[in-house]
Formats: structure tokens, C-alpha cells, sequence
């Protein structure tokens, strides 16, 4: 579309009555984000795929050629804005994942495709780029910045250097830099986590922040001094205080497993902080959820539900965050000049989406998309990325024991329900032919990580708790944050091997296996991430995938977010790479048992 200066002219012409708009809103209540108010029966003018006029009367913009549009007393709301995501969580390509939320009020994004870097490197992230740019909807992508994300603990298929970094800020589609997981790497001043940032401010953009730790003395101040504009990792009200106290914008986050805005914009509904500060995002959200629940609006609604006004969390997802990233003149509210992306909708608690409008072209109603989102043609290396190097068996997944050992006390990784921390826990664990068990009746099973990028042939492994399982099964998944090597959990070793196996066969993924057969699988051929297939067909295979999950024993709210998780280790407190068991409190690769 035209900028605002190639427009101006025209914007001008429309506002003032000498030209026809494209498109007027007539009969509506408009939700002013810049003044906080609902302005009942307010018109609005659109010319060139912008705000022309925005008040109370456009009946001057209206020509013979104008469409006219009644809202019918319907509120119309900027289109949301997701200010923190990774678009390969959806298991979609930028095309697909845009014509699954599209639907749902979302216009706006900003994506850090750092899952794609560690598998295909900046190559990778130029593809996400150039199809995020084809999309009718706005894609911001965020250069990314950790990869790998802990420098010494983790493989990764590529490394992202500084110099990647500053190439890609004068890429058009950029707007800043991914998430900095390397906290302890800023605080310690590593000159290329400085360097990267310090690319990025000289090219006038935003930091992305990732500081999961929960020091907030000395080290916290030392990394936002680095340049760290914002933060998601919050999971209290203290977090998000001590964030915007220190100039950050705290990200609140509702994700398909993470639920950590309750918790923490009571720092708003509560202690009265100034809410302009205060933004709402996503994260990580798999197909399933987008199709099944929704995206940018349910966590609007889910603010709401929290106890914050409606108009303020609405603000939360439209102004503050463009604001943020320098956009507050381009989009974010339904202004003069700036984009004309707005929803219709008839209830701000509810939040129902009845049409979406981007950029003046209705791209949805009722739920159902009205536009194209046009595709890249993937290359076919993209798609041939699980490199196992040979056929796994059950020995692979064997944990020796000490010699001479009967017991053992193992360290395990405890998963934690709705939250991205896992914590450190010990089991006593049997020895059978010195091999160490699991032990189903204390919710003790296997964790592998296997190798998938140069097909070194290596598996790690360890041992995990919380995920419930019962019997014979095994759940191996492709999808492995961050180096996204195949992380394969089990009660069975037969069934971990032909998980991974499976995997191999098909170029990525995630599948179950229960008593020796296959009962789930979601291909995710493009990098072992993502497939360009409907989101509708990829959400019901994910369905059925959470449902094998639960047919294995496994009740936690989307588990499978939490198994995608445990290789991350720059999150308390343990995690699992391709060197071994990491202690992310230490940031050190640590023995799998304690001292025997």
C-alpha cells in the first residue's frame, strides 16, 4: 500500500470534501485507543487503505462511486496487534498462520522467527521475511538474536552472528531485534550480544527482551542498560512493576500453555500503574488454539475477564504496542493517516468479530477470510532438515547405570503447568541389567534428545516428571525450542525409537506412539517446524495428537507447549541439549545423578 506522505494528498483532498472516499463507516461507536473513550454514532472515511476522516459526520466524503457501510450500532476497534510471537509455535507458514488469525481481529504482528534460524540460519529467517510481506495483513518480523540461544550449551543447525544482524536491519520488513535470550551473556558483556544490540539502536530500532530470571537487583538493571526495550518472560505482578519501573514495556502473555497475564496486570487493575506501559501477546500459540479459540482476541478477552476495563485492555492490544515499536503514527488506532485496519464487533467484553477490515479491504466476516494469502515456493532443502544419520533402536534410549549401581538418584525436569519454567527435582529411580528405570508410579519417565542436524547419531539422555503417563507410549517431536534438534519423551524405549524413527521417515514433526503403533502424527515438513497445509487440517491433526497425549495419561492443559519446551535452556531451572542435562540457575551443562 501507498505510505502516508505518497497519500497525503489524496487523505487531505477527502478530509476536507473535495474527493470521494473509497469507503465510509456510518452508525457506529467508535473506541478512541489515543483518548480512551467510546464515541457514540461516529463516521469514518477511508481513501487509499487509510484513515481519511474520523468524527462525527463524513457525509462530505461520500461520492457516487463511495461505498457505504452501516455498523449498525456495532463498536469499531483498531485491528489487534500481537506484540510478541513466533509464528512456527502455530506449526504454520507466515500464509497460513495469517489466514487462520485474520478471522479472529488480528492485523498486526510482530514475529521473531528464532526457530527457524536455528534450523535453516539467516536464509531461513529472509524466507519467513519475504512471505510475511506477501500477506495482506501487517508482519513485522524481528531480526533474530540468540541463536543458539545459550552459546556452549546447545548445537544449533546454524549460528546467527552480529553481522547477520546488521545485514538484516536494512531488510524493509524488519522492525528490531528478537527476543535477547542470552541474559546472562548481556550482563556479562559479550561482545557479540552487545554488538547486536548496538546494530540494532544504530539503525533506530527496537531490542526485543527475554530476561527469564528472577534476580531483579544489579543484573536486571545491567540488562535493560544493554538496551532491552521490553519483556514476556513475567509470570508475577512483581515482574511486570519491576519491568515498567525500570522505562521496560511489560508483555503479558496468553499462549496456547502459557497463562501469565492473570497474574500480573493486577499491577494495572490493582496498583493503578500507568497501563500505557503495559502490552498483551501471545507467544506461542499452536493451530489448534488459533482455529479452536482464537488469537489476539482471546487474550483481550481473557484481560478482561482479569478485571482490566475493557477499552484499556484494548489499548493494550492496539495502541500501546504500536507505540512501542515507533508505529503509533502508522497503525494502532483508528486515526487520520494511519492504516485502516479496524473490527466490527458488538460487544467489547465478548469481544465477538463480526467483520475485519485491513488495510480498507474487508478481509473477513463472520469468521470466515475473504482474501488470498499468497504463498513462497519453500525450496526443497527446507523441507529435507532431519538429519539422523541412522536408524535409532531401544539401546539408543538405554540410561546406563554407575557401575555396580541398584538405586540411583537421578536429577529430573519438572514440568510446570501453564508457565514456561520447569524445576530441578530428584527421584530415586530402580536399576535393572544397569539400566536405569523410569518409575510411572511417582510420574517418572524418559526424556531423549536426539540429534537432527548433522546427523551425528548422538542421543541424550534423562529423565522427566509431571506429563502423567501410563503404560507403553512415546511422544517425539521435531519442534524443540530452541535448536529444535527432536526431543522424544517416553515410558517405552521400543516406542521412543520408533517415535523417532517415524520422524525421520516423514522430514519433521510430531507423533505418538502408544503400545507399539502410531496413533498421532502432524507432519511439519518445512524445516520440521512448520507446513503450509490449512490451518483447519493442521489443527485437527493437532487435536488428535492432544488427544493421544491424553489417551498415554497426560491431563495438563497443552502439554505439548511444555514438551516443545524442554530444550530451552535459557528458562529455569533444568532443561536437556544435545551436550546434556543443563542447570539454567548455574548455566552449566550438570551430571544427570547426584553424587552415588
Amino acid at each position: 500500500m501507498k505510505s502516508w506522505e505518497d497519500s497525503a494528498a489524496r487523505l487531505v483532498a477527502v478530509a476536507a470534501g473535495r474527493e470521494a472516499a473509497d469507503l465510509v463507516i456510518r452508525g457506529g461507536a467508535l473506541v478512541n485507543v489515543q483518548s480512551r473513550e467510546v464515541l457514540d454514532d461516529w463516521q469514518v472515511a477511508i481513501a487509499d487503505g487509510r484513515f481519511a476522516y474520523v468524527g462525527p459526520d463524513a457525509s462530505h466524503c461520500i461520492g457516487p462511486d463511495t461505498q457505504l457501510m452501516e455498523a449498525d450500532g456495532q463498536f469499531l476497534i483498531p485491528g489487534l496487534c500481537d506484540g510478541h510471537m513466533h509464528i512456527e509455535s502455530g506449526m504454520l507458514t507466515p500464509a497460513e498462520f495469517a489466514a487462520a488469525v485474520i478471522p479472529h481481529g488480528t492485523t498486526t504482528m510482530f514475529t521473531d522467527p528464532h526457530e527457524i534460524a536455528n534450523v535453516l540460519g539467516l536464509r531461513g529467517v529472509r524466507l519467513m521475511h519475504d512471505e510475511a510481506l506477501l500477506q495482506p495483513v501487517n508482519i513485522y518480523t524481528q531480526m533474530p538474536s540468540c541463536a543458539p540461544s545459550a552459546p556452549g550449551l546447545e548445537t544449533t543447525g546454524f549460528e546467527i552472528s552480529a553481522e547477520d544482524v546488521a545485514e538484516a536491519m536494512a531488510w524493509p520488513g524488519i522492525i528490531g531485534l528478537g527476543e535477547m535470550m542470552n541474559f546472562p551473556g548481556v550482563i556479562n558483556g559479550s561482545p557479540q550480544m552487545l554488538a547486536e544490540m548496538a546494530a540494532t539502536m544504530r539503525a533506530g530500532k527496537v531490542v526485543g527482551g527475554h530476561y527469564a530470571s528472577p534476580d531483579k537487583g544489579p543484573a536486571f538493571s545491567a540488562y535493560v542498560a544493554g538496551g532491552a526495550a521490553d519483556d514476556h518472560e513475567g509470570t508475577a505482578e512483581a515482574d511486570a512493576i519491576a519491568r515498567v519501573r525500570n522505562g521496560m514495556r511489560s508483555m503479558m502473555r496468553l499462549g496456547s500453555a502459557w497463562y501469565d497475564v492473570e497474574s500480573q496486570i493486577t499491577a494495572v487493575t490493582k496498583k493503578g500503574l500507568d497501563p500505557r506501559n503495559f502490552i498483551l501477546c501471545t507467544d506461542d500459540c499452536h493451530s489448534g488454539t488459533l482455529v479452536n479459540e482464537g488469537h489476539m482476541n482471546r487474550v483481550v478477552r481473557h484481560a478482561i475477564a482479569c478485571g482490566c476495563d475493557p477499552v484499556i485492555a484494548l489499548q493494550m492490544a492496539t495502541i500501546n504496542t504500536a507505540t512501542h515499536f515507533g508505529l503509533e503514527r502508522e497503525l494502532g488506532s483508528i486515526a487520520p493517516g494511519r492504516r485502516a485496519d479496524l473490527v466490527l464487533t458488538d460487544d467489547l467484553v465478548s469481544l465477538p468479530i463480526n467483520r475485519v477490515i485491513a488495510r480498507g479491504i474487508t478481509v473477513a466476516e463472520a469468521g470466515k477470510i475473504l482474501v488470498d494469502c499468497p504463498h513462497l515456493d519453500w525450496p526443497d532443502d527446507s523441507r529435507a532438515t532431519v538429519h539422523l544419520g541412522k536408524k535409532l533402536s531401544d539401546g539408543d534410549f538405554e540410561v546406563k547405570a554407575p557401575q555396580g549401581a541398584n538405586r540411583v538418584t537421578a536429577k529430573v525436569i519438572g514440568v510446570v503447568e501453564n508457565q514456561a519454567p520447569t524445576k530441578a527435582l530428584t527421584a530415586d529411580l530402580p536399576v535393572i541389567d544397569t539400566v536405569v528405570q523410569g518409575d510411572e508410579s511417582n510420574d517418572v519417565c524418559q526424556i531423549a534428545l536426539v540429534e537432527r542436524h548433522r546427523a551425528t547419531g548422538d542421543v541424550v539422555n534423562g529423565f522427566v516428571s509431571g506429563f502423567g503417563y501410563k503404560g507403553r507410549m512415546a511422544l517425539a517431536s521435531t519442534v524443540a525450542h530452541d535448536s529444535h534438534h527432536m526431543i522424544v519423551v517416553g515410558t517405552s524405549r521400543e516406542d521412543m525409537a520408533l517415535a523417532a524413527n517415524r520422524l525421520g521417515e516423514v522430514g519433521g514433526g510430531i507423533t505418538v506412539f502408544k503400545d507399539g503403533q502410531e496413533i498421532a502424527l502432524v507432519e511439519l515438513p518445512v524445516a520440521g517446524l512448520m507446513s503450509d497445509s490449512p490451518a483447519r487440517e493442521v489443527a485437527a491433526k493437532a487435536d488428535r495428537m492432544v488427544a493421544a497425549m491424553a489417551e498415554c495419561g497426560c491431563t495438563l492443559n497443552n502439554a505439548y507447549m511444555q514438551h516443545s519446551l524442554l530444550a530451552l535452556v535459557v528458562i529455569p531451572e533444568l532443561r536437556i541439549s544435545d551436550l546434556g542435562l543443563v542447570d539454567v540457575t548455574k548455566f552449566e551443562i550438570t551430571e544427570l545423578f547426584e553424587d552415588v
